[in-house]
This record gives C-alpha cells, sequence and structure tokens, in this order.
C-alpha cells in the first residue's frame, strides 16, 4: 500500500479510538481522581502549561516526561498507575492503587497528589473522586452498616450494575478532605477489565456532571439580566403604537436592549452548547452501567431525575427563554423599521407635493416675467422703430403719433411670436 494513498489523519484518527482505554483493575484497590479546570476561557488555555504541570508530577516520582503535545498519558508512579488526559475545557489525572486505605477513604490515598501541587496548576479543581473497590460478600445486605457509616442517607444512590455484576453506592456529596466517595463491590472472579470500565464511567459520571452544572450558575446569572431586560422590551414594544413618540427614538432604545440580548448570548452560546453534550454524556454513563434496584434502595437514575436533571431544565429554561427575547426583539425591530420607512414615504410624498408647488409657482411667475419681457422689449422695439421710421413719416406728411400707434401692435406680435418660437426651440432642446 502506497502512503501517497492513505488521506493524512487516517492513521492519528484510528489512534484516536484506542487512546484512552479503560483501566484494567483489580479487586481490592482505591481509585483517586483530579479534574482541573481554568475558570475562565478553558477552551483556549495554555495547554503548554498543563503539560507542564503533569511533568511536575511526574519528576516528582522519578517517572518519564511527557510529550509536550501529548493528549493522554499514562504511566506507573511508584505503587499508583497514573492515567492523565486532556479534554476542550479541563484535564484530568487518575491514579489507581492496588489495595485499600487503612481507614475507608482515608485522605492518604490520594497524597499522590500532594496539596502544594494541586495548589500551582494551572486550573481548579471541578471534581476530586475517590473510589474504593472490595469484594462483594456472599450476602449482599452484609455492606448495609458500611454503606450507612460511609454515606447520607437522605442521597445514597446503591444499585447493582451490569446484570448484577457489581454494587455501586454514593452519595454525590463532599467530605471533609474535599473528595467525592464511591464504594464499589464486585463479586469474586469479575474480570479486571470489567472493573475498569465501571470504575471509569463513574468517573466520567461525576466529571461531566459537575461540568454540566457549571451551567447552572450562567443560567441564573443570565435569568438576573433577562429579568432586567424583558420589562424595557415589553414597554418598548408596547409603546411602539404611540404616536407622540417619534419611532427613532424608539428604535434606538430597541437597540440599547437588542444589543444588550446579543451580547448575552454571545456570552452564553458556548457553555449552553457544552452543557447539552455533557448531559447527554452524564446519561450516557448512567445507561451504560444497566443499573437494577439493590435491596430498595435509590438508584442513579432516580437520584439525577430528583437532584439532577432540574438543574440541566434550568439552564435549557433560561437558554429558551433568551433565544424567545431575542426573536422579539428582532420581530419589533422590524416592526420600527417598517413605521419608521412608512413615515418616511409620507415626509417624501410632502416634500415632492410642496416641490410641486414651488415648480408651478415658479412656471407662474416665468410666464409673468415673459409677459412682462415681451411688454418691455415692445416698448425698446416701437422706439428704436420710431426713430428709424420718422424720416420716412416726415416725407409722407405722417404724423408720428400716428406712427408709433401704428407701430406698437406689430412690435408687440413679432416680439411675442419671437419669445415663442425661442421657448419652442428650448423645450425641443431639453428632450420636453
Amino acid at each position: 500500500m502506497n502512503d501517497e494513498d492513505e488521506h493524512p489523519q487516517r492513521y492519528a484518527l484510528v489512534n484516536e479510538l484506542h487512546a484512552r482505554p479503560s483501566p484494567r483493575l483489580r479487586a481490592p484497590c482505591t481509585a483517586v481522581f483530579l479534574a482541573i479546570k481554568e475558570p475562565r476561557d478553558a477552551a483556549n488555555r495554555d495547554r503548554a502549561r498543563d503539560v507542564a504541570h503533569l511533568a511536575e508530577l511526574c519528576a516528582r516520582h522519578g517517572a518519564p516526561r511527557p510529550d509536550t503535545s501529548a493528549g493522554h498519558y499514562a504511566a506507573q508512579l511508584g505503587r499508583h498507575q497514573l492515567r492523565w488526559e486532556s479534554h476542550t475545557e479541563f484535564v484530568t489525572y487518575a491514579a489507581f492503587a492496588p489495595g485499600l486505605p487503612p481507614r475507608p477513604f482515608d485522605p492518604s490515598a490520594g497524597a499522590i497528589f500532594p496539596h502544594d501541587w494541586q495548589h500551582h496548576a494551572p486550573g481548579k479543581r471541578i471534581a476530586a473522586v475517590m473510589i474504593q473497590v472490595d469484594i462483594l460478600p456472599d450476602d449482599p445486605a452484609d455492606i448495609l452498616p458500611r454503606l450507612s457509616e460511609w454515606f447520607a442517607a437522605d442521597s445514597m444512590a446503591s444499585v447493582w450494575v451490569l446484570e448484577e455484576a457489581a454494587v455501586v453506592a454514593g452519595d454525590f456529596r463532599i467530605d471533609p478532605a474535599g473528595w467525592m466517595r464511591f464504594a464499589l463491590f464486585v463479586k469474586p472472579g469479575t474480570q479486571s477489565g470489567r472493573i475498569g470500565r465501571i470504575v471509569q464511567r463513574l468517573l466520567d459520571l461525576e466529571t461531566y456532571r459537575a461540568m454540566s452544572m457549571l451551567g447552572l450558575g450562567r443560567a441564573r446569572e443570565l435569568t438576573r439580566q433577562l429579568n432586567a431586560l424583558d420589562p424595557q422590551l415589553s414597554d418598548i414594544v408596547q409603546g411602539m403604537s404611540d404616536d407622540s413618540r417619534p419611532a427613532d427614538a424608539v428604535l434606538q432604545d430597541l437597540l440599547s436592549v437588542s444589543t444588550r440580548l446579543e451580547s448575552a448570548a454571545t456570552q452564553h452560546a458556548f457553555r449552553f452548547g457544552a452543557n447539552a453534550a455533557y448531559e447527554a454524556i452524564v446519561m450516557d454513563r448512567v445507561a451504560s452501567l444497566r443499573e437494577s434496584r439493590f435491596l430498595g434502595g435509590q438508584m442513579l437514575t432516580e437520584f439525577m431525575a430528583r437532584r439532577y436533571l432540574p438543574a440541566m431544565r434550568t439552564a435549557k429554561s433560561a437558554e429558551k427563554r433568551l433565544s424567545a427575547m431575542l426573536d422579539r426583539s428582532e420581530r419589533a425591530g422590524e416592526l420600527l423599521r417598517t413605521r419608521v420607512d412608512v413615515q418616511r414615504s409620507a415626509q417624501n410624498q410632502e416634500l415632492m407635493q410642496r416641490m410641486d408647488r414651488r415648480a408651478d409657482l415658479q412656471l407662474r411667475l416665468q410666464h409673468t416675467v415673459e409677459g412682462l419681457s415681451v411688454v418691455a422689449i415692445s416698448y425698446y422695439a416701437v422706439g428704436l422703430l420710431g426713430y428709424a421710421l420718422y424720416p420716412l413719416a416726415h416725407a409722407l406728411h405722417i404724423d408720428k403719433a400716428v406712427l408709433v400707434a401704428a407701430l406698437t401692435p406689430v412690435a408687440v406680435l413679432g416680439v411675442w411670436l419671437g419669445m415663442r418660437r425661442i421657448r419652442a426651440r428650448l423645450h425641443d432642446g431639453s428632450g420636453h
């Protein structure tokens, strides 16, 4: 096969399918996980800082340095198996160690991620999870006292997963050390790949739940903005029928509100789009666990329906309200522009009527001037002709007054005919 026949991204795209396989774990073991996100504009962050922060952790444990352009990394750090991944808005660190801590969910299990190292991270923790994987007793009811000790009863979810291959329990609360806890009890003989997939789905569930709920804060902020803009937009729409207020002034007020709405849409568009994607991942991870009820406990789907989905609906409601207000402002703008165009057309029509009246007056004045011009020219023409014909009149014994009287109508008629011919030539020359 000639390499020139291959698409330049074919191998890279296939390798991406295998870049992030689920870990292979054996019970008992412990998983600690961090997701770190820059608070603002995380999608455009400097990813070299993420890799540098990973390299610092690797240097502390003598592990190989990651590639500066890496999007994922795996290495053995002492007794921990480390997995690092770079995502659109965040990076994740997962460390898996065999065995369980001396006390259930002991914070010392997270010592692989030192506090000073976390403090210098190029971002803030958005998720921190600790999962303990243990063997399920022959009688599954034996784990109930431990679950009651570890988790809050009012929010604990405990379910069978993967056709009762294991029990997952957690209360989605943060313990005093800053970790969210999950307990996983697997039946003896459960394959390591299956255990790893369950753990990975739980980590994804919490990570994308946290990321998707970032939109709740944005939705509340947006709702406050819309609550302030909605009355203004309503007043503008209702005041559009008030002819006493110029349409241009109303249009300026509408443009001010529309600009603020468009600015809000620009600011929140990425967050709301990401929320929808993250919510879909969360629900996919819940579905992929194929849960069933465990000894009457609350299921994950029930917990999500009561605690998680209302937050997502709030974000979607704010997004829909913003879209509806943008549509209203656009329709109001079209109506106002139509009103302005109608008013301008009326003004233009009135201006044309005024111009017609002025043209008519100018025409009348022109005719008046032409009449006066005929009289004036005739007066001078009669005078000149009188001087020219006076000797002939004297020889014929004709009185000068009689001569002038006879010449006057002839001169007036000649001047009038001459002015008419000149005006006719001017009209023909102008295309009229």
